[in-house]
């Protein structure tokens, strides 16, 4: 594997880590504040960032040692309203910044692999972006979001709310292959 997408996959590794990490932590805040539905959005969303952390890790199977990453990692705990901004402005650097670039690197070093696991992330946080901005304005209102069934699909980390569809409309996998996260 070239060294930049071996790079680029261990940084994205080490952010989604992160992400997943943060978002747990999160989910209790919202829980502790009030927010049960804004909590399980943190717990859904952390499922998928450790999906998108293993695939990122899976890719990089053959590379041994010890690397020094650098990611993007917001720190501190602030209130939900607070927390989901820090979720909107991670996954807006993902959409805008990141993957993109990432993406075109892979693609430029035929490396297909890096190439898929960082354009299902990259769909995928398009999504999480959208659903943050969205429990945001109704955290601020004082007010739980109105958030159905969340799925999450196990390949790829792709992130829907409402009814469980056939199969994930970013890898295809069938709809036994996602995980709940139920009202």
């Amino acid at each position: 594997m070239h060294e930049m997408t071996a790079g680029n996959l261990r940084s994205a590794f080490a952010g989604e880590s992160q992400a997943h990490m943060r978002y747990a932590i999160f989910s209790e805040r919202a829980e502790k504040e009030g927010f049960p539905n804004a909590a399980r959005l943190f717990k859904a969303v952390a499922r998928a960032e450790r999906v998108h952390a293993t695939n990122h890790y899976t890719e990089l199977r053959k590379i041994r040692g010890d690397f020094s990453v650098v990611a993007m990692a917001p720190f501190g705990l602030g209130s939900t309203s607070e927390n989901l901004q820090v979720g909107i402005d991670g996954e807006t650097f993902e959409i805008e910044e990141m993957y993109p670039v990432y993406k075109a690197t892979a693609q430029f070093q035929e490396e297909k692999g890096a190439e898929r696991t960082f354009d299902w992330a990259l769909q995928t946080e398009k999504v999480h972006a959208a659903m943050y901005r969205e429990a945001k304005r109704a955290v601020d209102e004082g007010t739980d979001p109105e958030i159905g069934d969340i799925h999450i699909c196990l390949v790829c980390g792709y992130t829907i709310e409402g009814d469980l569809p056939d199969r994930c409309p970013i890898c295809n996998a069938k709809r036994n292959r996602f995980q709940s996260f139920p009202l």
